[in-house]
């Protein structure tokens, strides 16, 4: 989502981390032929890195369903943490980043000085980052919605890693973290404990809510989770602009993000259609949730969720083709 974003936020563990996964090419695995205007010859090769959340996975299974089928590509999918898939651009290892989550750092480097990567538009999706809590948490405790008064209730989030602090659970070390300058400039007795994953939260909040138990986490949203279980977010001090621009100093909410695509320079300038598509690509929470649904919890591969979402929302996606 997540993980995985703005204007002098430090990534936790940013230069740390490293490729999850070796690539994959997935040419010639979809369960449905190309169309009658595409190539039999392969018109190209299109690497989209992959980073650790699903909702990035949903996004990019469908964009290479439609580069496979329609347009004829090979498609490589590299599982990659978000800082390495731009340091891709440089090296030729990467194309697309399909769903960027602000990084005015990584824009700065790798668009404007380095001038190896262009902005490709809207995704369309709404980003939002926060602090959550089950909502039956807050039907208990109507107040525990202000983060002015977390502290009155840090009792109920200790855990055996947080020791006598509260617990703020955390994902995956690679994403975008404003939460322990929060944590020190709202004065607030809690740690943050890495999960380590999305699927950590994910069970964690699953669990929090089956067994009540208290919970406090850093989610966001597009995510399928919102339709599984009830939710609260925390308001924490009202994001206005430029109150991130320290990254020390950083006191107040996460804003909503409009969630941009990233390509290679070289991409954009030979990628023809394959280019063309990824630009033209854009779509709502709303579908987007409904294709990780299916991949997390109805069995499917992420490429048969795309072909369901793409069979069922025929004209949308025809629109995102190049004529």
């Amino acid at each position: 989502m997540k993980i995985r974003l703005l204007a002098g936020l430090l990534a936790l563990g940013l230069a740390a981390v490293g490729c999850g996964g070796a690539t994959v090419d997935t040419a010639g695995s979809s369960s449905a032929p190309p169309q009658a205007g595409a190539s039999s010859a392969a018109a190209g090769t299109v690497k989209i890195a992959i980073n650790p959340w699903v909702g990035y996975e949903a996004s990019a299974n469908v964009v290479a369903y439609l580069l496979k089928n329609e347009l004829g590509y090979n498609v490589e999918m590299p599982e990659i943490k978000e800082q390495l898939s731009w340091e891709g651009f440089e090296t030729g290892d990467v194309d697309v980043i399909i769903e960027n989550w602000g990084h005015p750092d990584l824009k700065k480097q790798f668009i404007e000085e380095k001038k190896v990567a262009v902005e490709a538009g809207s995704t369309g999706n709404k980003g939002v980052i926060g602090w959550y809590i089950p909502k039956w948490m807050a039907d208990e405790h109507p107040d525990i919605t202000d983060s002015k008064n977390l502290n009155k209730y840090a009792d109920l989030f200790k855990t055996s890693e947080s020791g006598d602090k509260g617990q703020l659970l955390f994902g995956d070390p690679s994403y975008v973290s404003n939460e322990e300058a929060l944590i020190k400039n709202l004065k607030l007795n809690y740690k943050v404990v890495v999960g380590g994953s999305e699927a950590a939260l994910i069970k964690s909040a699953q669990q929090a809510q089956e067994q009540k138990k208290p919970l406090l986490f850093y989610f966001w949203d597009p995510h399928w989770l919102f339709s599984d279980i009830e939710l609260a977010r925390v308001n924490l001090p009202a994001y206005t602009p430029g109150c991130d621009a320290d990254p020390k100093k950083v006191a107040c909410d996460y804003p909503e993000m409009d969630l941009d695509k990233i390509v290679s320079k070289k991409f954009a300038d030979t990628g023809g259609k394959a280019y063309e598509l990824v630009k033209n690509f854009s779509w709502t929470n709303e579908d987007q949730n409904a294709v990780s649904d299916d991949m997390t919890n109805n069995g499917m591969t992420g490429e048969q969720a795309a072909k369901k979402w793409l069979d069922a929302n025929t004209a949308k996606w025809q629109a995102w083709i190049p004529k």
